[in-house]
Order: C-alpha cells, then sequence, then structure tokens
C-alpha cells in the first residue's frame, strides 16, 4: 500500500472517530473503527451504553467497499446495527458570566419590587416601570438584593445576560433617584424656551421648532442655552434629547449647534487662504 492511501485511509478513520450513532432510544453507540493492514477479513466489537454502565458486544464485519478516490477496494470496518440516522453530537460549552450580569442590585427601601413569572414591576416615588425577561434569563430576590442570573447556558444567554442586569438597575436607579441629561445650544441667536408642553427651540431655521414634551419628562432650560431633560425612564430621556439634538447636530468647523454637555467635538481646520 502507497503512503498516499494510508494517509488517505487515515483521514477517514479520523473522521469516523468523531461520528456517533443515535438509536430510536435515545441510546449513544460509540464506533471504533480500526484501519486494516491487510485485505483479509477481520472483525471487531462495537460497544455502546443505554443510560448507564451496562454494555454490550455487538460484531462488525469488515466489509469491502470501493472508493472513487482510492482506486481500489479496501477493507474498512461498518456497523451491522440498525439505526435511524447519523449526527454529530455537539457538546456544551459553558462561558464564563458577563461581568456585569453578575452584579447584585440593592433595592432601597422605598421601591416596591413585584415578580409574576417572567415580568417585574418596579414601584417608587418617582414613578412605575415594568419589563418583561426572556426565557433565557432568571430573577433571583433575596430580601433587598436582586439578582439576574442565566437559566440556560447558550449564546443568546450570554448576550442578554448582561443586558438585562444594566436594563433592572437602571429602572430601580430611576423610580427611586431619576435621570437627567443636558444640552448646550452653541451659535449666534439659537435659544430655548418652554411654553406650557411644548419646548420652542430657534436654531436659525426660518421658522421656530417645537417639539411636545411627554408626560413623563421635565424639561428646564436656563440662560435660554442650557436645556436639561430629566426623569425616572432612562430610555426615554435619552430618545428625547437625542431628537432635540437631531435638529441641528454640531458642525465640526465652528462648533455650532446643539451639543451634550458633555460631549466633545473634533474641530476641523478651515481652508486656508493663498500664499503670496
Amino acid at each position: 500500500m502507497t503512503k498516499v492511501k494510508k494517509n488517505l485511509l487515515l483521514q477517514i478513520y479520523n473522521i469516523c472517530e468523531t461520528i456517533e450513532i443515535y438509536d430510536p432510544d435515545k441510546a449513544v453507540l460509540g464506533a471504533s473503527f480500526a484501519q486494516s493492514s491487510s485485505s483479509s477479513s477481520s472483525s471487531t466489537s462495537l460497544y455502546h451504553s443505554v443510560s448507564g454502565d451496562k454494555s454490550m458486544a455487538t460484531s462488525l464485519h469488515t466489509s469491502q467497499l470501493g472508493s472513487a478516490f482510492l482506486g481500489k477496494r479496501n477493507g474498512i470496518c461498518v456497523s451491522t446495527v440498525p439505526v435511524t440516522h447519523l449526527g454529530f453530537r455537539r457538546k456544551t460549552v459553558e462561558c464564563k458570566e458577563s461581568r456585569i450580569g453578575k452584579q447584585p442590585i440593592e433595592v432601597p427601601s422605598n421601591v416596591v419590587i413585584t415578580l409574576e413569572g417572567q415580568d417585574m414591576k418596579v414601584k417608587g416615588p418617582l414613578g412605575e416601570l415594568a419589563l418583561s425577561y426572556p426565557r433565557e434569563i432568571a430573577i433571583d430576590r433575596e430580601e433587598s438584593i436582586l439578582k439576574v442570573k442565566k437559566a440556560v447556558e447558550t449564546r443568546r444567554a450570554n448576550q442578554m445576560h448582561g443586558l438585562f442586569r444594566t436594563l433592572t438597575s437602571n429602572m430601580v436607579v430611576g423610580v427611586s433617584k431619576g435621570f437627567e441629561k443636558k444640552l448646550q445650544l452653541v451659535g449666534v441667536g439659537y435659544r430655548a424656551t418652554v411654553e406650557g408642553k411644548e419646548l420652542v427651540l430657534s436654531l436659525g431655521f426660518s421658522h421656530p421648532v417645537k417639539m411636545t414634551i411627554p408626560d413623563d419628562l421635565k424639561v428646564k432650560v436656563e440662560d435660554n442655552t442650557r436645556i436639561t431633560v430629566s426623569g425616572y425612564d432612562k430610555s426615554n430621556i435619552g430618545q428625547f434629547a437625542a431628537s432635540i439634538r437631531k435638529w441641528r447636530p454640531p458642525e465640526p468647523y465652528k462648533g455650532k449647534g446643539v451639543k451634550y454637555a458633555d460631549e466633545i467635538i473634533r474641530r476641523k481646520e478651515g481652508k486656508a487662504g493663498k500664499k503670496k
């Protein structure tokens, strides 16, 4: 037998070692494929275990199978056990817990939490919020501490773990202390005022921009150029602040526009004059 044929048979042997056979009773049969060095027939045994330590031997017979890429017939051990289908068994690999997801959440005394299955309601002095958790996430409550855990070890559970821990913490902090977002208007003639339930912006357009303030938010204007959006729902605060900034995003040359108070605008150098 040539060296090339031996290498091809060795590849077949390595591939067959990873194949597992499943029977109708969910019994896992581990097959051991032997490489035959001679063309004479031989026998080996196939062992399988069914949900325990019981084992039994089933004889295998060596059949002469033709291979298109080998050119000759070579002896390969083939199982005679009747099976429903062949497949590859995927091993579950446990991933490390999220550094954010495994942190506990402290619940203040003035916050009431109600758990109903995968739904949670948080009520505090500033308002009430609710959140539905996916089936991959479980909530454990121990007196004044909440823990967000993974119910299963899957890729989606790893993705959702840190996210829903952060959402839960934002709910608890929001109904007890609240959040705020500050914006600043930069530009000649740019100003903002609050008229009833509307925020009126003068941003250099031919008309003033009027925005309706949501019921769960409060908007305060200082010095006609500094806007403060506050409330107990962090996502609504960020969405409303982004919608204000969208009307006139800051430009990089003079920095004119509506920007967040802690935002740093990367400035560009304008066109230089002609050198004489």
